[in-house]
């Protein structure tokens, strides 16, 4: 039996969600909800779902529905998450949301414990770690092949010009980065940050942050929202004793570097995979089988659990900021 699935939220994220779950063969898109009727209506005539204007309406309807994808966006794209969400997990229904999993920190807390409370599947879409380049970089790692890992730098930036927030861009954008740096190299201890608003900037466009973590990885991010050209720039490098790899676009190019060689090598779209979009496919997949598959809550990939641990970095980061301090997460 396929799992019956809903998406809240269908502007542009939210269509792509449905869009994956209309094509995949082992879930059936049943609903679609937006407060803004055309949407619902335009997303449900386009994927043959059944369209409803509020989560209670849905809920209310009787249709079945084992999952949902939690697409709304608000303020820093995670304002509108909070309530519909919460009335998801209250009906007993998994939810995938999209990042960040919150721009209010308590919110989040909230979020993830009711669905731990309700035992219910909470996973938000940090799509990144799910290519088949970071996976199998991934492997590299847990077979020992970098031997002792001692550092991690990530560089991730777009041109954004949004202006609607101080901190749009951390809270935003970088939800991303920490959970591939947190996919690598565990929890973190410790972050010093600092923020430089960009030419004719409003907002906070630009973050250098030194992490700690907690099993003694030294770490750096780098951020922007006034670099990349045309194009968004995503360089991950990860430096063991042994060896190190650059992954460069999230799935795009990954090579090898032993210490004790100068022959490298290098996999250009590994699986097939070819840019950003197609990383969308790959996370609901993974998201689609661990629920068919009944994998208990705490098993879950890119958990809410590890949202919340994202989100907390980056409060501590505008704290570092703001009090001019090394701040402990």
């Amino acid at each position: 039996m396929p799992l019956r699935v809903a998406v809240v939220g269908v502007g542009n994220i939210g269509n792509i969600h449905a869009k994956v779950y209309h094509e995949h063969p082992d879930a059936e898109l049943v609903a679609v909800c937006d407060i803004v009727k055309e949407k619902a209506d335009a997303a449900a005539e386009r994927f043959g779902a059944r369209p409803f204007y509020s989560v209670q309406e849905m809920l209310a309807s009787g249709i079945a529905i084992d999952a949902a994808s939690m697409c709304t966006r608000g303020v820093e794209n995670g304002g509108d998450h909070y309530t519909p969400t919460m009335e998801l997990l209250r009906a007993g229904i998994a939810v995938l949301g999209e990042k960040p999993i919150s721009n209010n920190l308590e919110e989040a807390q909230e979020m993830v414990a009711l669905a731990k409370a309700k035992g219910l599947r909470y996973g938000i879409n940090l799509n990144h770690r799910f290519t088949p380049a970071a996976l199998m970089a991934r492997e590299w790692v847990d077979q020992g092949k970098l031997g002792e890992i001692n550092i991690i730098n990530m560089t991730m930036w777009i041109n954004n010009p949004n202006e609607t927030s101080p901190w749009f861009h951390i809270r935003a954008l970088h939800p991303h980065s920490l959970d591939v740096m947190r996919y690598f190299a565990g929890d973190v201890e410790k972050v010093q940050a600092f923020f430089k608003k960009g030419k004719g900037r409003k907002i906070w466009s630009n973050v250098q942050v030194n992490l700690l973590f907690r099993n003694g990885i030294i770490g750096h991010l780098t951020g922007s929202y006034d670099a990349g050209g045309s194009y968004g720039l995503e360089r991950l490098e990860v430096v063991g004793s042994e060896a190190r790899f650059v992954l460069l676009d999230a799935c795009e190019h990954l090579t090898f570097y032993p210490r004790s060689s100068q022959e490298t090598v290098t996999y250009d779209y590994v699986g097939g995979m070819m840019g950003f979009n197609e990383t969308f496919g790959s996370r609901i997949d993974r998201w689609i089988r661990q629920n068919l598959d009944g994998v208990v809550p705490e098993e879950i990939d890119a958990s809410g659990e590890d949202a919340l641990k994202v989100q907390t970095i980056i409060e501590a980061i505008i704290t570092s900021w703001e009090t001019d301090s090394v701040v402990c997460v």
